[in-house]
């Protein structure tokens, strides 16, 4: 099997030449490999949360840049570093619990026990907070002398005591990776079961005998739309092709294939068959902090058309799309440009090229972008795998995800001795 550093750098080959079609498939092997990284990262006796992120911050920092517009990539970075925030505060939680357990049961007397040091309220609430800023309270109670943390014994008592001390040690850190391994696995389960999630609320939104659009092609849409034609929901389909790259023929071809009553129409005609529409159901590539939307090109002018004629604007979306940056945030690149080839053969350049000023300069000039931005106040509704959700309610959402501190993935710089 290769080893780690290999993993990483023939994933980010991939990121490169953008091999991997689609944010779930994305997604999902981005949780691998970190699952992998955290597997092999060999943790200390101290601030083992600390060294985990650092490894996995290290990693994101490529992984983000060799796709920027892949957000899933960065989204997922940042679900794991939440993964390891919240793991460690866990164990955290239970090592103070055990060590408010043994001081209330300590039978010395008060004054003894006002040489001991107490952690007050408000240094958890500040752990609570954010336990990996320095100094840690893991790092305060693992750190905490001998003398202060346990009553003075005989010497075959400390010798115990400190072999216990260390054995605790070494099973905290433990306890930490396979935790967090197993959280990093029910995420990985999460986003390979998100089509079916969403598919299970299909038939509290789509009723008998309405007409449904939608353009392009998502594989989220596709199972949406059949779970309702499972659950005995009679319905017709409007498809936009999607053009330059007509997705929507194939996912028209999907639904006929499964029997849903389809038609296909141009994106042009789109505004003239708007008004026949009950609802506009599509998928998402992200959706940012403030409920805005990245889509396939084309939908923003769909969710202008359905703002006009007042038909609710559906996104499906799971939750690996939920993003916590904002359109606005210098670490988001909203889209990229795809090759002209869709719209013209490269034969057809050559009658557009300028010979006559020697230069043989192009005349003409493609402009084939990949997304669309819409903006929140067109959205009616998200769907995502935890259920339906209005627009303005998506940052509290997304808040529950991702730790503030993580937002951008940068390491932290090396202190100097």
């Amino acid at each position: 099997m290769p080893d780690v550093h290999t993993l990483v750098n023939d994933f980010i080959i991939k990121l490169k030449k953008r091999k991997i079609e689609g944010s779930q498939a994305t997604a999902k092997q981005t949780a691998e490999l970190l699952r992998s990284v955290i597997s092999s990262q060999r943790v200390p006796y101290t601030n083992q949360a600390g060294a985990l992120i650092d490894a996995v911050k290290a990693v994101g920092e490529q992984l983000i840049a060799a796709n920027p517009v892949e957000l899933a990539v960065g989204n997922i970075v940042r679900r794991v570093l939440h993964i390891i925030r919240e793991e460690d505060l866990s164990l955290t939680t239970a090592a103070m619990a055990g060590l408010n357990l043994s001081t209330v049961s300590d039978d010395e007397d008060d004054v003894d026990r006002d040489n001991y040091p107490v952690l007050s309220a408000a240094v958890v609430a500040a752990a609570a907070r954010s336990t990996l800023r320095p100094p840690s309270l893991q790092t305060l109670l693992e750190d905490m002398p001998d003398a202060a943390a346990i009553p003075h014994t005989s010497s075959s008592g400390g010798d115990s005591e400190g072999k216990s001390k260390s054995a605790d040690k070494s099973s905290r850190s433990r306890k930490l990776k396979h935790d967090v391994i197993e959280a990093v696995n029910e995420l990985i389960q999460d986003i390979g079961t998100c089509h079916e999630q969403i598919a299970e609320q299909a038939v509290e939104h789509i009723h008998h005998n309405e007409v449904i659009l939608t353009l392009g092609s998502s594989k989220t849409v596709l199972e949406f739309l059949f779970a309702a034609k499972e659950k005995k929901r009679s319905f017709r389909v409007f498809v936009a092709e999607g053009a330059p790259r007509y997705q929507g023929h194939l996912l028209a071809k999907e639904l006929v294939a499964r029997g849903l009553q389809t038609t296909l129409i141009t994106d042009s005609a789109i505004f003239a068959m708007i008004s026949r529409v009950n609802m506009v159901i599509v998928g998402a590539h992200a959706v940012m902090a403030n409920g805005g939307v990245i889509a396939p090109v084309g939908l923003n002018m769909v969710a202008l058309a359905a703002q006009r004629h007042a038909v609710p604007f559906v996104v499906l979306a799971g939750s690996h799309k939920l993003c916590p940056l904002y359109p606005h945030n210098p670490e988001v690149l909203l889209n990229e440009l795809r090759s002209p080839s869709e719209l013209l053969d490269f034969g057809e350049f050559s009658d557009c090229m300028d010979f006559r000023s020697g230069t043989g300069s192009p005349l003409l000039h493609v402009v084939n972008p990949t997304f669309d931005f819409v903006p929140p106040k067109l959205v009616s509704l998200f769907i995502t795998d935890t259920g339906g959700h209005n627009p303005s309610y998506m940052y509290r959402l997304i808040a529950d995800y991702y730790s503030a501190d993580d937002l951008v993935v940068q390491r932290r710089p090396a202190t100097g001795s």
